[in-house]
């Protein structure tokens, strides 16, 4: 028995460098991607390999290209970095002050309860233990 790990090392160096295999389409245009691959393929498997990178590239009419190292992408990241989803922000509702004082004079251990009748009192708060 072959593992796909196996298999894909045997491989690696058995199939062709291509140049140009992979393209992505921005908008109405492609572009091939400067990134050698390297396959092999049937009918029914197909065997991909190429070398883990990341890369900015530049899009003109010319195609893709790659930025230098020591270039400033500060523009590049801009457009491209994705924004932080919005957070809930807490409504500006005001607590009455009474209210406000009322709750605060709460002893430790207990909470606000009502009895049958609506009328508020103090009910001891639950202590939850952990399960084990």
């Amino acid at each position: 028995m072959k593992t796909v790990q196996s298999v894909k090392n045997s491989l690696k160096f058995k199939a062709q460098e291509k140049q140009g295999a992979l393209s992505v389409r921005i908008g109405v245009r492609k572009y091939e991607l400067p990134i050698s691959v390297r396959m092999l393929s049937n009918g029914d498997y197909l065997f991909l390999s190429f070398p883990a990178s990341s890369e900015l590239y530049r899009t003109d009419n010319n195609g893709l290209t790659p930025m230098g190292k020591d270039e400033d992408a500060r523009e590049a990241f801009d457009v491209l970095n994705p924004g932080k989803k919005a957070r809930r922000r807490r409504s500006g509702l005001d607590m009455p002050k009474e209210l406000a004082e009322a709750l605060r004079n709460i002893p430790n251990g207990y909470k606000l309860g009502y009895n049958l009748d609506g009328s508020p009192k103090l009910v001891r708060a639950r202590k939850r233990s952990k399960a084990s």
